[in-house]
């Protein structure tokens, strides 16, 4: 394989394995997946999350703390994702979109942005400094049909069960569909 060839193929792949964190990082948020998330920062990295700003440990815990006592799912939606990578450091912008369903209405749409530094160490990417930039928060109310629709009202489909823990559908190896009615 020619040089060009090589740093191309090397520069897709670092590209996919900060994407993969990025991914991995909204996935352990939504799962409450504490070592998912942690798994994404370095030891010494920085977390500027609007309100906190300090070490990914304590904004972990801080974070499923609140979400345990508050909210009954949440997920976070990743779009456009731009990424500058200059050796062992990596500069990217992740659009996002995030919707709290709370136990208590009203719930909570937020769209915004993640501006990120990752770096690789040891071969590893993870983020070195996140900041997360918040455009607008929506407030939102309860969609009717849905507590009748949790209730056993199967005129649209019965729910799946999500569950915020390594018990969830997405953990499990092979993934198995419910029989068909």
């Amino acid at each position: 394989m020619d040089a060009k060839l090589e740093a191309q193929l090397r520069d897709l792949m670092d590209r996919q394995k900060i994407w993969e964190v990025v991914l991995r990082y909204a996935r352990g948020i939504d799962r409450l997946d504490r070592d998912m998330v942690r798994s994404c920062y370095w030891d010494d990295a920085i977390d500027d999350h609007h309100s906190y700003v300090g070490d990914p440990d304590y904004f972990v815990d801080m974070t499923f703390a609140e979400a345990s006592k508050t909210s009954i799912v949440q997920h976070h939606g990743l779009s456009n994702h731009i990424c500058e990578i200059d050796g062992d450091d990596a500069h990217c912008e992740t659009y996002y979109t995030f919707i709290g369903a709370n136990i208590q209405p009203p719930h909570l749409l937020s769209m915004g942005r993640y501006v990120d530094h990752l770096q690789r160490r040891d071969g590893v990417w993870k983020y070195a400094n996140r900041v997360t930039v918040i455009e607008k928060n929506f407030s939102l109310t309860e969609y009717p049909r849905d507590a009748e629709i949790r209730a056993g009202d199967t005129s649209m489909g019965p729910l799946l069960p999500a569950t915020r823990d390594r018990d969830d559908l997405s953990y499990q190896r092979p993934v198995v569909p419910r029989r068909p009615v």
